[in-house]
């Protein structure tokens, strides 16, 4: 009974040392009496027992890894506190194994001594301008030196730079000048603009105004010309009336009989608006014209008769 037990006891043992069971995404290291043999790849593998074991495993999955933070120098000499994160990648199991006793610690080791060697080329302002250099210059090293460790780096991201808080208080304080700068330039701007749109509107005014003044003045001078034109129109066409009457039988005398009726009247309006009579140096005219007047007169009633 005791050596059935035991025989189970070694049975057992030498099955769990053969058959091994590679999860999915992940690669083992086997080594036959200390050397290098071969990777075992996801799936049900078989190993010799007690010559052949598992020396190594790795995880084939992207690793994120935290760079602690670190305070780098700046070109123009301000310390800055930086600290970063590394994204890798298994690629090969054997040299991950052999290459290095640590790639981990060697990879966040390296980064850092990167990190500080391009930041100390750049000036402060810069480093938060050129976060995106700085991730290309880390990564490009880091890639070429992880290569020997079966390691790529995939992806380095800054999380954070933080400068002294002198520096931060000097920035917030150029910040808030600029800040101020724009807002004093913004409001001469718009009083330029508002300056010219005054001069602007008030030119066009101007203009309007003339070009109305100068409309009226025209339609003004066109309506006189149209009325002095009208005017004379009717004069001419009454004094070719009168004309025609004149020239038919009987017009002299009509004339004449107007004429002194026009005349007598004349005289009587100034006799009613005076109290001193005005008379005529030359009487003759005035009793030749009445004269004639009546003789006019007779001789239309003896027409008439």
């Amino acid at each position: 009974m005791e050596i059935a037990l035991v025989l189970a006891v070694i049975a057992g043992i030498f099955i769990v040392r053969t058959f091994k069971i590679v999860p999915q995404q992940h690669a083992w290291v086997v080594e036959r009496l200390g050397k290098y043999d071969r990777t075992l790849t996801p799936g049900l593998k078989f190993v010799v027992p007690f010559i052949e074991r598992v020396a190594y495993k790795h995880s084939l999955k992207e690793v994120p890894l935290d760079v602690p933070s670190q305070v780098c120098i700046t070109k123009d000499n301000t310390q800055l506190q930086v600290d970063g994160i590394i994204y890798f990648q298994v690629t090969d199991p054997m040299r991950a194994s052999y290459g290095s006793s640590n790639y981990v610690i060697a990879i966040t080791q390296l980064a850092q001594t990167l990190l500080r060697s391009v930041i100390g080329k750049m000036e402060l302002d810069k480093t938060f301008e050129e976060r995106d250099a700085i991730n290309a210059s880390v990564i490009s090293a880091l890639d070429d030196a992880a290569s020997n460790w079966g390691v790529k780096v995939l992806r380095y991201e800054i999380k954070d730079l933080t400068p002294p808080a002198e520096i931060l208080r000097a920035m917030q304080a150029q910040i808030t000048a600029e800040r101020e700068k724009r807002a004093l330039i913004a409001a001469s701007e718009g009083r330029k603009q508002e300056q010219i749109n005054i001069a602007t509107g008030e030119r066009e005014a101007s203009i309007a105004r003339s070009e109305g003044e100068r409309q009226a003045e025209i339609n003004k001078a066109q309506g006189e010309a149209a009325a002095i034109t009208a005017v004379a129109d009717a004069t001419a066409d009454a004094i070719r009336k009168i004309a025609a009457a004149i020239q038919s039988p009987g017009g002299e005398q009509a004339v004449q009989l107007k004429v002194a009726e026009k005349a007598v009247d004349a005289y009587g309006q100034l006799a009613q608006k005076n109290n001193t009579m005005i008379v005529p140096g030359n009487m003759t005219e005035v009793s030749a014209l009445i004269g004639t007047a009546m003789a006019l007169l007779k001789a239309k009633g003896g027409t008439a008769s």
